[in-house]
């Protein structure tokens, strides 16, 4: 009875994306209102936060003695549960000032990695719950995926969908409203940064730091050879004089410096398929393969993929924000998608 009547004066429910590398939130009736790097400075000597989200990215690598920049959660599970803690309820105040009273706490869907164990899921359940949520929903990251990307989950039709984040890449096959086959790798994005970080060191002798690795990514990456190679300068620190350098790297330097995460991606995909049923299969065939998340906004993956697995692929619309949305989508019609969702669901005390 005291959760339907805190229910109704609750005032906004919100959906969260809690990713690696970014943190999204969605609220009922205004779409995705926060979408900041999930990173929190603080302070050592007193333990208070200095920072969070932009903020606190911009510090990365820059900071005193005294301030830690940090990243809580690694390969899409929380590894710091009080630092996450304290990012979810900065940005849930941002959403509502009021957020920790009695009468606003609000119901909130969570997306989760697939094969998270149960002292990861209790993790972030008990993170959101202390951040102010009167109740707290998980659904697993693929699953809120498809919802995002309108996908027909509850049909007896086979979809695949690819969600490629910052710590993990999420592949599931799901039909009649469930997931049928999956992989989940804890290899995605940031392992590409590190990977580029790495080829510069051994190739160049230079050092660069993980914001610097992100944006020779986004400038130069790619999945297969350009129809015009791309060049640009490289700062960082020269290994044998120990002095800043400055040098200038291709796309095909860079494409060398992702094929190992690349080719991973690749084989979990095909093992996927591989051992997925061969009337989902047809579906599959059929109606292509969605690709999601800020990896699929690397340039050819998408064709790399089709022409390794003979499957057409697609990247959806907006694939930052599909797990968002998706969630955002669960929380508009929570009746129907309810028996999607991942048992987990924390009442009112």
């Amino acid at each position: 009875m005291f959760n339907n009547l805190f229910g109704k004066v609750s005032s906004k429910d919100i959906g969260i994306d809690l990713g690696t590398t970014n943190t999204l939130l969605y609220v009922h009736d205004k779409g995705i209102v926060v979408n900041e790097p999930s990173v929190v400075a603080i302070n050592n000597r007193n333990d208070q936060i200095v920072a969070v989200g932009k903020e606190a990215e911009a510090m990365l690598g820059k900071t005193p003695a005294h301030i830690t920049a940090t990243r809580p959660l690694v390969n899409g599970v929380v590894s710091d549960f009080e630092v996450t803690e304290k990012m979810l309820k900065h940005f849930i105040s941002k959403i509502q000032h009021d957020s920790f009273s009695m009468l606003s706490r609000p119901r909130v869907v969570v997306a989760i990695p697939l094969g998270v164990t149960e002292v990861e899921r209790k993790a972030v359940e008990d993170a959101a719950k202390n951040a102010g949520a009167r109740e707290v929903i998980l659904v697993e990251e693929p699953m809120a995926a498809a919802i995002g990307a309108r996908l027909p989950i509850q049909e007896s039709t086979g979809s695949m969908i690819i969600d490629i984040g910052g710590g993990t890449t999420e592949i599931a096959v799901i039909s009649l409203g469930g997931v049928v086959n999956w992989r989940s790798l804890r290899t995605a994005g940031d392992d590409f940064n590190q990977d580029i970080v790495n080829y510069c060191r051994d190739n160049f002798n230079l050092l660069i730091g993980e914001p610097t690795a992100e944006e020779v990514k986004i400038i130069l990456g790619s999945a297969a050879p350009l129809d015009e190679e791309l060049v640009m300068k490289v700062k960082g620190r020269d290994l044998i004089t120990g002095l800043p350098k400055e040098l200038e790297i291709n796309s095909q330097h860079i494409r060398v410096a992702m094929e190992r995460v690349i080719n991973a991606i690749l084989e979990s995909i095909l093992s996927t398929i591989e051992s997925t049923p061969p009337e989902l299969l047809v579906d599959i065939y059929e109606r292509g393969i969605v690709l999601s998340g800020g990896g699929a906004l690397l340039p050819k993956l998408d064709q790399r993929i089709a022409a390794h697995v003979n499957i057409p692929v697609r990247v959806v619309d907006d694939p930052l924000t599909t797990v968002a949305r998706g969630t955002g989508i669960i929380l508009d019609d929570l009746d129907n998608l309810r028996a999607v969702v991942s048992p987990g669901v924390i009442p009112l005390n």
